[in-house]
């Protein structure tokens, strides 16, 4: 029959060979990253080294040139956003005009009738305060 404390002991075991092989791994998976992190670093130091002294002499052409390519770039950029948006704007007043009803129409439509009653609304206010003081003379 088996003994209890042995079947105790072999899960132990198990259990403490499980986390020794866990944390071997990742000794090595941790050691390894900051290995090669601590490479990075230094290849980034020493190549910012050698590129220091040619980016202090090319600077007074580079930054100008940084510049005027990024405003180039936000130029296109922004035009081209601007010009989808008009391109989309047109499609669905297009679209609205069709009667195909575009996403959005629904609300318009309401808005457009809410301001048409308050409009009468004035109106016809204003003509009873008109009526109203001109019989009055």
């Amino acid at each position: 029959m088996s003994d209890p404390q042995h079947h105790g002991r072999q899960e132990q075991n198990r259990s403490l060979g499980y986390q020794l092989v866990k944390a071997a791994t990742a000794v090595t998976a941790g050691g390894s990253l900051l290995l090669l992190s601590g490479l990075l670093l230094v290849g980034t130091v020493i190549m910012l080294t050698i590129a220091t002294p040619v980016l202090v002499i090319c600077s007074p052409v580079l930054v100008p040139a940084i510049i005027t390519v990024v405003l180039i770039i936000g130029g296109f950029v922004t035009s081209g956003g601007f010009g989808i948006g008009a391109i989309t704007a047109l499609k669905w007043m297009y679209d609205y005009i069709k009667g195909r009803h575009p996403t959005g129409a629904d609300q318009l439509d309401q808005a457009r009738h809410k301001l048409a009653s308050k409009a009468r609304d004035i109106k016809e206010f204003g003509q009873q305060q008109l009526t109203g003081s001109s019989g009055g003379h």
